[in-house]
């Protein structure tokens, strides 16, 4: 598997975790934003977002482009 599709699984399989919890016991701002250590959202949203910043690279990568 290329690192572009592992980081896409990557991602995938952080959504839809997130999906399932989001659904089965909602989400208070307060644990998305600043969560206590230890929730299953703790380092969730700076995780995916660098997760996706790594794919946005790659993608400019391939392409010869920059940010």
């Amino acid at each position: 598997m290329t690192d572009k599709k592992a980081k896409i699984a990557e991602l995938i399989a952080m959504q839809k975790k997130f999906i399932a919890y989001e659904q089965e016991n909602g989400v208070n701002m307060k644990d998305y934003f600043a969560p206590e250590e230890g929730h299953l959202l703790d380092g969730y949203k700076d995780s995916f977002r660098d997760k996706a910043m790594e794919l946005v690279d790659i993608a400019h990568a391939e392409k010869g482009s920059k940010r």
